[in-house]
């Protein structure tokens, strides 16, 4: 089985793609390599940022390298949190301070209809220093005003995917890992894998 490395500290990021390409590739992440500094997120879209990840880990290992960007835009808030998702409290917030700003500011939206979003991930492949593919994946749902489970990570707790009634914070791994914005991206790459003959 071939080796992917993931461009990411982020545990749970990894769970769900190691989850998600469970028998096609041995998943690793930077999780071991503390001497790996991750490198300036410059970039203006989700698209940028992916790129940059992959690149710069590509330097350190041999073989395929996947990196992940994602993040969650709502439409009141014109994108907002977008490609700052992770860092949206502040460069040292946490995932509950990101919630409880995004709450913050969602509270001038009372009604469902108006706390429309999606989350995004944008997956680059890379090997060598050169990029080998893009993917994304995209998935539309609705804001909670509260938060519901505690499920997932990031802003899981308070996004409902459409054709649901539970937040990503409440729906079982498995369903998250069929419908979510990241599943999406990794389909994608998969079916990509699937159209090259050889794959080295």
């Amino acid at each position: 089985m071939q080796s992917l490395v993931v461009a990411t500290k982020n545990a749970h990021k990894t769970q769900e793609i190691r989850a998600v390409l469970a028998g096609l590739f041995e998943v690793n992440d930077l999780c071991s390599h503390p001497e790996i500094l991750a490198p300036e997120e410059t970039g203006k879209t989700f698209s940028e940022n992916a790129v940059l990840k992959a690149l710069a880990a590509s330097f350190h290992f041999p073989g395929w390298i996947l990196a992940d960007d994602s993040g969650l835009s709502v439409d009141a808030l014109q994108g907002a949190p977008g490609v700052f998702s992770a860092r949206y409290a502040g460069a040292n917030a946490t995932d509950a301070d990101n919630r409880a700003r995004l709450l913050a500011d969602l509270s001038l939206f009372p009604e469902p209809a108006q706390r429309r979003g999606r989350f995004h991930c944008v997956l680059a492949l890379a090997r060598a220093g050169e990029v080998r593919g893009i993917f994304q994946g995209v998935v539309e749902g609705t804001l909670l005003d509260q938060e519901q489970g505690g499920e997932g990570f990031g802003y899981d707790p308070l996004f409902v995917p459409d054709g649901y009634s539970d937040s990503f914070g409440v729906l079982p791994a498995e369903v998250k890992n069929a419908i979510s914005h990241r599943a999406r991206a990794l389909a994608a790459f998969q079916q990509w894998i699937g159209s090259q003959q050889v794959l080295e």
